[in-house]
């Protein structure tokens, strides 16, 4: 009896070697669940699929439905986002962005605005010039965090509810990670919470609230889109129990 076939349009998260010359790819559905499926022969040069299944490109794809994993059967380029593999420092903030999404989604776990973000995303990036590439990818994983149901709270106090307002003096504000944003100083002798830069947490709500075409506007100093970089390691860490290594590499590579 024939499998079961369907249509999808999806993104290229991840590629893993299988046997020989197939590939295992991970993909965001456009429903913003995660899929995984088999490119048989996709790593051969003669291969349809060589060229049509890169990192980052959305495509779309007819499988089959298989026991374990469903089956790619036709592969055509939607958007090949080519200079995200081309551009070393375009690669560097793009592999963050799809990390991260390897681990906050789920097959048969719908997020339709997770999806259409980084379709947005990845088209920014695409666009962008090298020194604004770690802002784009910072606003990213801050959204894709915050559609994940893992928004950190920075405008009241994570405990109360309260307003909270920066050190005049220091110039930092209280911030807990475990829970799950800013602190007040009420609040803050109960909880544990460290002392972060008043502009970082400002960088994240004004990152978090704008439009990829509004940050294009916004000419974020590569140092404050390190620092949000830093506190989405943290976040991710602390949430979503991952150690983003490509975020490692972004920090230690010397490119920006």
């Amino acid at each position: 009896m024939a499998s079961a076939t369907y249509t999808a349009r999806a993104i290229v998260l991840r590629k893993t070697k299988l046997g020989e010359s197939d590939l295992i790819v991970t993909l965001l559905v456009q429903d913003g669940s995660q899929a995984r499926a088999v490119a048989k022969g996709a790593r051969k040069p003669s291969s349809p699929f060589a060229a049509r299944l890169e990192l980052y490109s959305s495509v779309d794809l007819l499988c089959s439905e298989g026991r374990n994993l469903d089956i790619v059967k036709e592969a055509r380029i939607a958007s090949s986002h080519e200079r995200l593999r081309r551009d070393l420092e375009h690669a560097a903030c793009a592999a963050p962005m799809a990390e991260l999404l390897d681990r906050v989604t789920q097959k048969g776990l719908a997020n339709p605005r997770l999806f259409a973000l980084t379709e947005a995303a990845l088209g920014a990036l695409d666009a962008a010039k090298a020194p604004q590439a770690p802002a784009v990818c910072a606003a990213h994983l801050l959204k894709a965090l915050a559609l994940s149901g893992l928004r950190p709270s920075l405008s009241s106090c994570a405990v109360c509810g309260a307003e909270v307002r920066g050190g005049a003096e220091a110039g930092t504000v209280p911030l807990s990670f475990c829970e799950g944003g800013i602190v007040c100083p009420a609040c803050r002798p109960s909880v544990e919470a460290r002392d972060v830069p008043a502009a970082t947490v400002a960088w994240c709500r004004a990152l978090m609230g704008s439009t990829f075409a509004e940050i294009a506007e916004l000419d974020v100093p590569p140092s404050a889109s390190f620092a949000v970089l830093r506190f989405c390691q943290q976040w991710a860490h602390e949430h979503v129990g991952a150690n983003l290594k490509s975020l490692n590499f972004l920090f230690t590579c010397g490119l920006f």
